[in-house]
């Protein structure tokens, strides 16, 4: 990652500054995770892929919440 990385809040964060993540996109082949409330923390980094089938299971409520 970069200075120049671009962090997007969860649209599922809601404003309560609670359990917030963030991701960076435009990453090739990649997509960094973080906690918001420690932004100079370390990230998670998935493949894409594995990014992407991981919210297909979330969206049809494949995780209990």
């Amino acid at each position: 990652m970069t200075a120049q990385t671009t962090w997007r809040k969860s649209s599922y964060s809601g404003g309560d500054n609670g359990s917030c993540v963030e991701v960076a996109e435009g990453l090739a082949g990649v997509v960094p995770v973080r906690d918001s409330k420690d932004p100079q923390g370390p990230a998670l980094v998935f493949p894409t892929a594995a990014w992407s089938a991981f919210l297909t299971d979330v969206k049809a409520g494949h995780f209990p919440s």
